[in-house]
């Protein structure tokens, strides 16, 4: 073979190796709208006392504190004296990708009220969280939450995607 033709054949090889990548790492996250409303609806139903938490759920409080059950998260709270008063989302300020239809990863801000040491709170805080659906019922598997600094971060009323 000759050296032009060598470089055709790599070209076109590695061509398609990357249209072929590409095409299959594209997975659609913006479907399922059965299940995006499931967690829609999910989401609207938090509040105290509820639980939506998996067996195996791991979240990370905000000071880095990890728990690796809803009992473990419950009594971190306790142990920083917190007590959670209400719980609602902010409007335009959820996005939901699912996978697979049975897996959810969530951002979504929400206003909490709390009480912390005694002292009544409300304060904004960016949640992410990833959902796991089994036997036809979505749970929490993970979760993260992070207070905003409104005058670092200015909370937008228009939804960006």
């Amino acid at each position: 073979m000759n050296k032009p033709m060598i470089m055709k054949v790599l070209f076109i090889s590695i061509f398609l190796i990357f249209t072929a990548t590409y095409a299959f790492a594209q997975l659609d996250t913006t479907s399922y709208p059965n299940e995006r409303q499931e967690i829609r609806r999910l989401l609207r139903s938090q509040g105290p006392g509820k639980q939506l938490d998996c067996a195996d759920m791991i979240a990370v409080g905000p000071k880095g504190d990890i728990s690796f059950s809803h009992e473990q998260w419950i009594e971190a709270q306790k142990k920083e004296k917190l007590i959670f008063k209400g719980i609602k989302p902010v409007p335009n300020q959820e996005y939901i990708r699912i996978y697979g239809g049975t897996i959810a990863v969530v951002n979504i801000l929400i206003n909490v009220n709390v009480v912390v040491d005694g002292q009544d709170l409300n304060i904004k805080v960016r949640r992410l969280e990833v959902y796991h659906k089994v036997a036809g019922y979505w749970c929490r598997v993970a979760g993260q939450g992070t207070q905003v600094d409104e005058s670092l971060f200015p909370i937008e009323t228009r939804r960006k995607t």
